[in-house]
């Protein structure tokens, strides 16, 4: 066969291939942030640390079936930014998950976070993405319905969305069946939110606004929960009956610069943060936090708390 017709032959192959490949993508994407910061805690004592602030690297792909189908997954690794180890007990523990979705909305299975949580702490944690010391200290998270999902995203409804997932206990001694449901409604500047989380021995219910003013964001949530000897954020247990947390925060936009302003409030302490943030571009971010927390519910922050940190923030 002469050369030019295996050109030939190989080109008409790659063009009938090429629709086939063009339905599928996988994206490898991430954020590296660190900051140094001056904390004192109640001993007193005052040190200079370098933090990680919930660095991370992930996988996330979508093929699309036609007819409004697709497939996708999500595989997410947390990860210390100085040095690389894992900053969860499992690899994929950020997320891990797969998911089938159309006009109908979404099906999806695995280990991902609730979205009693998104719409509620993390909807309104403008500054720094919710993490690091900076963090919502307060809000009452619930990791006890993460992993061992199935979920359901509804479509977007004239403004209205919402997800509701159950976990499986799978057998565990002491492990109850988990429930989460987060909504959302946006109407123009308006944005509200709702979560409910139930464990058997612990729930959690909160609602959220939030309002876009031109250049100043408002956004404000409420919580009550009910936690009897489970795990709260930081993995400590602990038993609180009847917990409230509430917070309010601000942020006012100059151009590339951000301003925030926050003060939460619960049942056992209170936390606030006054931040300047300043976009670099799209992707990165320089900041600077000084963080109060007065906060018995943690035992690695117990008592009186505060930080001063510097950080930079880049998302690829």
């Amino acid at each position: 066969m002469k050369p030019t017709t295996l050109s030939a032959l190989a080109l008409a192959a790659a063009a009938v291939a090429a629709p086939a490949f063009a339905q599928s993508s996988v994206t490898l994407y991430g954020r590296m942030n660190t900051s140094v910061e001056n904390e004192k805690t109640n001993s007193g004592a005052r040190v200079w640390k370098m933090r990680n602030n919930a660095s991370r690297l992930g996988f996330k792909g979508v093929e699309d079936m036609g007819g409004g189908l697709k497939a996708s997954f999500n595989i997410e690794h947390g990860l210390n930014s100085d040095d690389g180890r894992a900053s969860q007990s499992g690899f994929w523990d950020r997320e891990s998950w797969v998911q089938l979705g159309g006009s109908f909305g979404a099906i999806r299975l695995g280990n991902f976070t609730p979205e009693s949580y998104f719409a509620i702490a993390d909807y309104i944690g403008m500054h720094n993405h919710d993490t690091g010391t900076s963090a919502d200290n307060l809000y009452a998270f619930t990791p006890w319905v993460k992993k061992n999902k199935v979920g359901y995203f509804t479509p977007n409804l004239g403004g209205f969305n919402a997800s509701f997932s159950v976990n499986a206990g799978e057998g565990a001694a002491g492990v109850k069946r988990g429930y989460d449901v987060g909504a959302y409604y946006q109407a123009g500047p308006l944005h509200l939110g709702f979560g409910w989380s139930d464990s058997g021995n612990s729930d959690q219910m909160a609602v959220r606004a939030l309002y876009e003013l031109g250049a100043l964001t408002l956004g404000a949530y409420y919580q009550t929960a009910d936690n009897a000897g489970t795990e709260d954020y930081a993995g400590v247990a602990r038993s609180f009956k009847n917990y409230k947390s509430a917070r309010v925060a601000a942020m006012y936009t100059m151009g590339a610069s951000e301003l925030h302003a926050v003060f939460g409030k619960a049942t056992n302490g209170d936390q606030w943060v006054l931040a300047y943030n300043y976009n670099i571009s799209k992707r990165t971010k320089m900041y600077l936090s000084y963080t109060d927390l007065d906060n018995f519910k943690q035992a690695a922050r117990a008592g009186e708390y505060s930080s001063l940190a510097m950080g930079v923030r880049h998302n690829f």
